[in-house]
């Protein structure tokens, strides 16, 4: 279970280095504007509020990856970037698109549930 817990924790990491990618390099390039469905004078205005939620997913794929590092020693810095990741993802399915929950909040929750068992 280890080993399961521990590879859906790292797609977790990789998603949101994938994120931070896509909110802090190419927001308001086509693939973001595509990616997130935004007009380029949106996605212009708004690029550095953007680029600031990219360093948070950067974050969160750092703490992640730490926890991994550590092996059995990191499980609580795992369980806790993991809580992170269900409350922002929770928080971005309210109150901006319900996908959210689907694309973020899920695959952590999983992986929490995997690792805590």
């Amino acid at each position: 279970m280890t080993i399961l817990a521990n590879s859906l924790i790292a797609i977790v990491a990789l998603l949101h280095a994938y994120f931070l990618v896509l909110e802090m390099f190419l927001w308001d390039k086509p693939y973001g504007l595509k990616t997130f469905r935004l007009t380029q004078e949106f996605a212009t205005a708004s690029k550095s509020l953007a680029a600031n939620q990219g360093l948070y997913n950067g974050f969160l794929a750092a703490g992640l990856v730490w926890g991994l590092s550590l092996g059995s020693a990191g499980t609580a810095i795992k369980i806790f970037f993991l809580i992170c990741v269900i409350v922002a993802g929770v928080f971005g399915a309210a109150t901006v698109n319900r996908k959210i929950l689907f694309i973020q909040a899920l695959p952590a929750a999983i992986a929490l549930g995997l690792l805590i068992l």
